[in-house]
């Protein structure tokens, strides 16, 4: 009874998976059974930076919070949107997408397989008669020049000494 000189901290404490979680379980239906978890569709993680949750985007720093209930929406309509949007335009882009990305890869490999690989190929036999010729050459015009050139430059000395002048 009378005046309270203590002073409580108020604390909402919240299951952590509520801001980890996606939407997806929101839209379900409360009767409808759970899906058994999708198979990883990025396995080797080349997608790493496009894993993109609330907390990397929005962040309150300890000094400022808003209100809870605006916090809890705010991150409900931020993972709403992602998911929403994300169905539509894959739905919309994906299918033409890889039609362009399987043509590109279809053009690619068969101008390796047909045309850059056999020219490598021949490229390489020949390399080793190309390599006698060029040489044969060597050894004929330029090793008589740099052998004698090296033969005379070896014979110059220098010799340094202070001059006691100054």
């Amino acid at each position: 009874m009378g005046l309270e000189k203590e002073k409580a901290e108020t604390c909402v404490f919240m299951d952590e998976d509520v801001f980890h979680s996606t939407i997806e379980p929101i839209l379900k239906k409360k009767k409808e059974k759970a899906r058994a978890p999708l198979p990883d569709r990025d396995p080797r993680d080349i997608n790493p930076h496009l894993k993109v949750n609330f907390e990397d985007v929005i962040g309150e720093p300890s000094s400022t919070h808003s209100l809870d209930s605006v916090w809890i929406g705010s991150h409900a309509l931020f993972e709403l949107i992602k998911f929403v949007f994300y169905r539509i335009l894959t739905t919309l882009l994906a299918i033409p997408m890889a039609f362009v990305a399987g043509l590109i890869f279809a053009i690619l490999s068969c101008v390796h397989i047909w045309m850059v690989r056999p020219l490598v190929h021949s490229c390489l036999m020949t390399l080793p008669c190309v390599q006698v010729i060029w040489s044969s050459l060597m050894d004929t015009f330029v090793r008589p020049v740099f052998r004698s050139a090296g033969a005379f430059l070896s014979k110059i000395s220098i010799k340094s000494c202070k001059s006691d002048a100054l």
